[in-house]
């Protein structure tokens, strides 16, 4: 996975933590994201349909459905294509030069089937469980994120 992936995963975990529409500038803010790094993800994130975004004086970047439909396979798959070890195991792509005298290709074909289904079944809900309330500490972008665990 590359680093912007992950960005992209970061970003999207803060937009669930708030469950509101925020702006690039406050997720750089909040992130620690570079802000032209936080436009080019919003940018292929919306075109994914993976993030909405809204115009005018209340603008900013909202998840297009609630964090429990979103996965992160389709992140994943939104910013870097088919999820595959290697590319001749990739869907769609023709035969390399030595197919014919693999050994390894029918060993990652599993491999990458189960990689992809434990990320198309792990939600972006589960990188953010809890739902911050707004407050001086959402404000300040300070509320910790934890992932798979319920802070007490």
């Amino acid at each position: 996975m590359s680093k912007l992936t992950d960005y992209a995963i970061v970003l999207l975990a803060h937009l669930a933590r708030t469950g509101h529409t925020l702006t690039a500038q406050e997720l750089a803010a909040r992130s620690k994201v570079p802000l032209p790094t936080v436009s080019k993800l919003c940018k292929e994130l919306s075109k994914a349909g993976i993030v909405v975004s809204h115009r005018g004086r209340r603008g900013g970047y909202g998840l297009a459905r609630p964090a429990e439909q979103i996965s992160v396979a389709q992140i994943v798959e939104a910013l870097e294509g088919p999820i595959a070890l290697t590319q001749c195991v990739q869907p769609g792509l023709q035969s390399c030069d030595i197919e014919a005298t693999c050994l390894a290709k029918s060993s990652w074909d599993p491999v990458s089937r189960a990689i992809h289904g434990a990320l198309q079944n792990l939600p972006l809900s589960a990188i953010a469980p809890d739902r911050v309330p707004a407050g001086p500490a959402e404000a300040a972008g300070s509320a910790p994120i934890t992932i798979g665990v319920h802070a007490s």
